[in-house]
């Protein structure tokens, strides 16, 4: 009997662990994590509630990598922050929009939808869904957390408006650039590049830390990740970059016990994991970003 690539995928991602991409959390160790913070660093904290995407704001469009092209992503992206963004979104036209953000952060946040892939999704027939392989149905987030924090070693400096920021890779089986952080809610110091399966009680956790260490200069680049660097293990920067407010978004997701689960990708990227990605677009007003700044530079908690 010959089986078509596509329903051997959807047996695939039906058998779970079968394909060694799922682990139990209680599997995964504990990690360890010393940074040593010197007198200068900024230990404050920046906290933003947008919501959790409750008007569905989806698309298949990736503005920061492929502006001006409709379905560019070739999966699907959920949305917090600006009402607005899609493939043809300028620094004008996200300036001029809504947002799901308090004090006017017309910023835009977005990322690969969860689906559930024992279902049929809404998107069956549509690009960036059953068009491009991505078939099940699309999970709402439980919750959506927009922090910013500050450096180890130093104080920061506000980000440029429209600033564009990527985190993870789309290509990570291609490219080993992958940065993922797979987790269970009580259970966030376990992290692992495989999707977790969670006990009762606990929903599955993405988070995504963003690069913190910018050029000084612009607010993209060519690849559309030079102009803004991760810092060195021990917080610093590298020479001739300035350390910024560092960003970090945590999803969590209520996801039924025993139910296989998977994030949109590239066709050829199979859903790995280890492909989640991030994107985001500073359009902050400036009074709020130094607002942001200061908070951080002189250690408080702030909202």
């Amino acid at each position: 009997m010959r089986w078509s690539s596509a329903l051997l995928l959807v047996l695939v991602l039906a058998a779970g662990c079968a394909d060694g991409r799922t682990v139990a959390i209680g599997d995964v160790p504990v990690a360890v994590e010393s940074v040593t913070t010197t007198p200068d660093a900024s230990t404050g904290s920046f906290r933003v509630d947008c919501g959790r995407n409750e008007s569905r704001h989806l698309n298949a469009d990736n503005m920061v990598i492929a502006p001006g092209q409709r379905f560019g992503a070739h999966h699907t992206h959920e949305y917090v922050g600006n009402l607005s963004t899609n493939a043809d979104s300028t620094d004008a036209s996200l300036a001029a929009a809504g947002t799901t953000c308090p004090a006017d952060d017309r910023s835009t946040y977005y990322w690969p939808v969860l689906r559930l892939t024992d279902r049929t999704g809404h998107d069956e027939h549509a690009p960036g869904g059953g068009v491009h392989g991505n078939t099940g149905e699309v999970l709402p987030p439980s919750s959506v957390e927009v922090t910013f924090t500050g450096s180890p070693v130093s104080h920061v400096v506000p980000m440029p408006r429209f600033l564009r920021a990527i985190t993870g890779d789309p290509a990570a089986l291609n490219t080993g650039r992958g940065r993922v952080r797979w987790s269970c809610t009580g259970f966030e110091d376990r992290r692992t590049d495989r999707y977790p399966e969670c006990g009762r009680g606990s929903m599955v956790l993405r988070t995504f830390e963003f690069p913190s260490c910018w050029d000084g200069r612009t607010t993209d680049s060519p690849s559309h990740r030079a102009h803004l660097d991760f810092p060195a293990s021990n917080g610093v920067c590298r020479p001739g970059s300035f350390p910024v407010p560092k960003l970090t978004v945590r999803v969590a997701y209520d996801v039924p016990a025993g139910r296989p689960y998977a994030i949109d990708s590239f066709p050829d990227q199979r859903h790995d994991p280890r492909t989640d990605h991030a994107m985001f677009v500073n359009v902050m007003p400036v009074e709020l970003m130094d607002r942001v700044t200061t908070c951080l530079n002189t250690g408080q908690t702030c909202r």
